[in-house]
């Protein structure tokens, strides 16, 4: 398997209280309660050049917070000199400087996802937890539009956001974004607490909202529109299209966590099982190649998928959706993804995918 794309989780921590966070435990307080922690920029040159040297295309900013990184316009000014395709995961607050949207524009091949979770400040400052965050995180949006850049909004859903929906892609096209993308909260960390309490959409509800998003609503907007359900739930022509929201990359993609430590994404953070080694004394070929975890995946995925996953048709294809999140769940790499597992309990997997 060849490595395409190095995630690099530039900050543990972000500012925010989100209600849904994975990256702190449900009894979390407080943004003091994240790890604060920033990854060198010597660590990050290393580490990106070994990857270039594997024949990296893609590199992911992500964190935490990516822009909040004390020494992020060299961040950006390194990426700008090498052939990469560079993508932004950001909560869009440090977009209203427009020193570092400047920064970010210098970048040739780039792609921004800002998260907003309501069109109002009293939606979305209620599952963000902090006050004040909606003008900021809007106001960098429009940073970005206004230098050129077409953003993504993620909406991470809730039973307290999905009547925004509509609203957001409305809100999308008013403002210039390229896109919409609706994530469906996971049950880690926070999530896991949502779940317990009930504030989560259940799967029923989950899958006709899918279903009119896909054939309506998608349909009638002038900005793209992504809903993350897995592949067995989407339609045939979604697929043929394709996209970055994809199935399970892991086995194209690692992760560099802002402590140094080479994982699986980002899971490694509050997965210990899920890190791969540590970049001061482990070289990324060495770990990608050798690791016993990663070739484990690559032994059993998607062949001994277990449970719905492993009748699904689609399985080739997503393999497993999320194998980090199905590990987080059952400390097994091959287990069902949750959504799929919950749908086909419900009666509700479409029997179309079954092979």
């Amino acid at each position: 398997m060849e490595l395409e794309t190095i995630y690099f989780h530039l900050a543990g921590h972000c500012g925010m209280n989100c209600s849904h966070c994975w990256l702190m435990n449900p009894d979390d307080t407080g943004k003091s309660k994240q790890r604060e922690s920033f990854l060198p920029l010597e660590t990050f040159q290393n580490v990106l050049e070994q990857g270039l040297d594997m024949g990296v295309e893609n590199v992911k900013l992500t964190g935490g917070e990516p822009l909040i990184h004390p020494e992020i316009k060299q961040i950006l000014s390194v990426l700008n000199s090498k052939n990469v395709f560079l993508i932004i995961e950001t909560n869009g607050i440090p977009c209203a400087d427009k020193s570092i949207v400047k920064s970010i524009t210098k970048c040739k091949n780039i792609f921004v996802a800002v998260s907003l979770d309501g069109t109002t400040a009293e939606v979305h400052e209620k599952i963000r937890g902090v006050k004040g965050c909606f003008d900021k995180t809007v106001e960098g949006i429009k940073n970005l539009v206004n230098a050129g850049l077409k953003p993504q909004i993620v909406m991470s859903m809730t039973k307290a956001n999905k009547h925004q929906i509509e609203p957001m892609v409305r809100f999308a096209e008013k403002i210039g974004a390229a896109s919409v993308k609706f994530n469906i909260v996971t049950p880690v960390q926070k999530g896991k607490a949502m779940m317990e309490n009930n504030e989560l959409i259940e799967i029923n509800e989950l899958i006709e909202i899918g279903e009119w998003i896909e054939n309506d609503l998608a349909n009638n907007s002038n900005v793209g529109i992504v809903y993350s359900q897995p592949f067995a739930f989407r339609p045939f022509s979604r697929i043929i299209r394709g996209g970055r929201d994809e199935g399970c990359g892991i086995f194209n993609i690692i992760g560099v966590l802002s402590n140094g430590k080479y994982s699986m994404c980002g899971i490694g953070d509050i997965v210990p099982d899920l890190v791969f080694g540590d970049t001061e004394t482990d070289k990324l070929r060495d770990v990608w190649k050798n690791n016993p975890v990663l070739n484990e995946i690559r032994n059993s995925i998607p062949d001994k998928l277990e449970g719905i996953c492993g009748s699904c048709m689609m399985k080739k294809a997503c393999l497993g959706t999320c194998v980090a999140l199905n590990y987080y769940r059952t400390k097994n790499l091959v287990s069902p993804f949750w959504y799929c597992e919950e749908a086909f309990k419900a009666g509700l997997f479409p029997e179309t995918r079954i092979s």
